[in-house]
């Protein structure tokens, strides 16, 4: 018989009214149904285990503390810092680096310059010179107007006489007008400009004395030109220099020249190099080869004679050119310019009357090219323009521009 579902039968007397025990009665004590845990006391090995654990973990936390805080930290920090690169500074008269702009402010100094075979030959110093003009002073003879900043040279020269049309390039350049005497007219301008000026002065030049030069032997040097600004308190000059690439975008564009088109198998790359013809003296018109290795163009003379300077070091007193200066460096300018002119004589008879405030051609010579355009200057006080045939201002290449000025009876070719 299955017992599962059946109700347990109660047995209580359903006359009675109270389940109350009687009073007399003991309370019952209060029993816990779980049983207690016994405690087990740790082993000592299971005590050394948990030390090592702890320790783990504690050396773990503190690593990776350490972790972030001196690498992981720092990592972040930086990605969310700006790097700061100086800015290269150029050269506003070279285009070239250099390593401080306040040496855009330092003196310039135009100097007069002859090229004259009878002593002038070599000048020295010129291969410094960061623009040079070259124009006919008298006779078909070249002479240059040689404009220097930061020069580091213990002898430049010869020195000699003025004549206007130098004067009218070199006042952009905001220099001392550094000569020998002048012409009448150029000594009259030069008055009326207020432009520094140093005249031969021994105390500023010395007269060379080994007899080779004649009387192309006035020179001068860096030390006693930045003594002779300090002493004439024109410290600072503001120049209004010619426009210039980049290093990096005069190497682009090189690159650009010297590069074969994808499609050719074999190409030749022909650079431009030009020839200057001022009159019929050979010994002062020049031609110049072009070198892609150094993006200058070495300059001879028409009769095949190198033109050479002397690069005399710095710290020299008054030196003999000759004698302790070494040999001779040859010219090589980055930048070529010819610049068309109309020229005719003063009313003398000998010295040249060169328009300078007009207009004209003008060929550029840069990068193994050559660029066809024009040349404006406005007034005296301005500087030249020179414009490609699109009528772009043209921008040069960084390193000494060389500007030929050529009689409207003279020549470049190329």
């Amino acid at each position: 018989m299955n017992t599962k579902n059946q109700k347990p039968k109660t047995t209580a007397n359903k006359s009675v009214k109270s389940s109350k025990p009687p009073k007399s009665a003991a309370k019952p004590q209060k029993t816990d149904s779980k049983p207690k845990k016994s405690k087990t006391p740790r082993t000592k090995k299971q005590k050394i285990i948990l030390a090592i654990i702890v320790t783990i973990l504690v050396s773990l936390i503190i690593a990776v503390g350490v972790i972030f805080y001196f690498i992981i930290r720092p990592s972040e920090q930086a990605k969310n810092q700006r790097v700061e690169f100086p800015d290269p500074v150029y050269s506003v008269l070279t285009g070239g680096e250099i390593s401080d702009a306040a040496l855009n402010e330092s003196p310039t100094y135009c100097i007069q310059i002859p090229n004259g075979a009878d002593g002038g030959r070599p000048q020295a110093g010129l291969n410094q010179a960061g623009i040079v003009f070259e124009a006919i002073a008298e006779r078909g003879i070249t002479r240059f107007a040689a404009i220097f900043q930061n020069p580091t040279t213990s002898a430049i020269g010869p020195i000699r006489s003025l004549r206007p049309y130098y004067l009218d390039w070199d006042i952009p350049f905001d220099c001392t007008v550094v000569h020998a005497g002048g012409s009448g007219e150029a000594m009259a301008a030069l008055h009326s400009s207020n432009q520094p000026d140093l005249n031969e002065n021994l105390t500023y030049m010395w007269r060379e004395q080994s007899g080779m030069r004649g009387w192309n032997n006035l020179f001068t040097s860096s030390d006693k030109l930045a003594q002779f600004s300090n002493d004439d308190n024109h410290t600072k000059s503001t120049v209004s220099a010619f426009p210039r690439l980049t290093p990096e975008e005069a190497e682009e564009i090189i690159t650009e020249n010297q590069t074969c088109p994808e499609e050719a198998e074999e190409c030749e790359i022909n650079y431009v190099s030009p020839s200057i013809k001022f009159g019929a003296m050979p010994s002062y018109n020049t031609t110049y080869t072009y070198d892609p290795e150094t993006n200058t163009y070495a300059r001879f003379y028409a009769t095949g004679e190198a033109h050479t300077t002397y690069d005399c070091a710095a710290g020299l007193s008054e030196p003999d050119t000759y004698a302790s200066c070494g040999e001779p460096v040859q010219i090589a300018p980055n930048v070529v310019i010819a610049m068309i002119v109309n020229e005719g004589q003063m009313s003398d008879g000998y010295h040249e009357d060169i328009t300078t405030i007009g207009s004209g051609n003008a060929v550029i010579f840069q990068n193994g090219d050559a660029i066809e355009g024009t040349w404006t200057k406005s007034s005296q006080n301005s500087q030249i323009v020179f414009m490609d045939n699109s009528g772009q201002e043209i921008r040069f290449t960084p390193g000494q521009l060389w500007i030929s000025v050529i009689p409207q009876y003279g020549s470049v070719s190329y």
